[in-house]
């Protein structure tokens, strides 16, 4: 079994041996269970077969190795891309919904960033999620090209900002410049003040949609330029 039947379900043909007792789910929630609560260094093949009482060697009946694994949690892990049918006012809330959903999903899993990089095979549900945002752009005065690079410029965001507050929050960060700080502010005004101002407007933690809003506007603007 190679990873493109793995993710996709499609079997190159009859297997041999006992009626399974497990799915190929099951060995990917478990690994999801891992990696959420321990990253994803934690997930072995041993360590999946104990969780599922069975023995190591059982579970390379339905996933090769690790690397197969790990790519049908990270595309488990997504799920499926929410409707974007329901929401009006054209392509720019559709694809802030679809960013925000996805931040979500990533959020939840941060693992995932180091599990969907590099030359791989994209899974059923990631790619579902491309079909959405280009489903939002569909009838938008721009090429197949230009829509990929919106696509690309969104997720990129996205990512950024999950890596930048994986196991923190802004709120910590915040903290420990303030304690450096307190007695070196006269060798950093700019970000004292910034901080100060950011603590006067209440706009502190908004990076995510702050960016997201730009790069649309950004879109906006070049298709009012067309």
């Amino acid at each position: 079994m190679d990873v493109i039947e793995l993710l996709w379900g499609e079997p190159t043909g009859p297997r041999r041996g006992p009626r399974p007792t497990l799915t190929v789910g099951d060995l990917a929630r478990v690994g999801i269970e891992l990696a959420d609560a321990e990253g994803l260094t934690a997930v072995t093949m041993q360590r999946v077969a104990e969780a599922l009482g069975v023995t190591k060697m059982a579970t390379y009946r339905y996933v090769p190795g690790k690397d197969e694994l790990v790519a049908l949690m990270a595309d488990t892990a997504m799920g499926e891309p929410p409707s974007l049918d329901d929401i009006e006012g054209g392509w720019r809330p559709k694809l802030r919904a679809w960013t925000l959903a996805m931040y979500e999903r990533m959020r939840a899993h941060p693992w995932a960033l180091s599990a969907t990089t590099g030359p791989r095979v994209t899974g059923p549900n990631e790619l579902g999620w491309v079909e959405q945002a280009l489903a939002a752009l569909d009838g938008v005065a721009l090429n197949g090209g230009q829509m990929l690079d919106v696509v690309v410029t969104l997720t990129g965001h996205i990512r950024l900002i999950v890596e930048q507050t994986a196991n923190n929050s802004e709120e910590k960060i915040v903290a420990g410049w303030t304690a450096v700080l307190a007695s070196r502010a006269d060798r950093f005004p700019h970000v004292v003040a910034a901080l100060a101002s950011a603590a006067r407007h209440d706009s502190r933690d908004q990076g995510l949609e702050f960016g997201l809003d730009r790069i649309l506007d950004g879109v906006e603007l070049h298709l009012a330029r067309q």
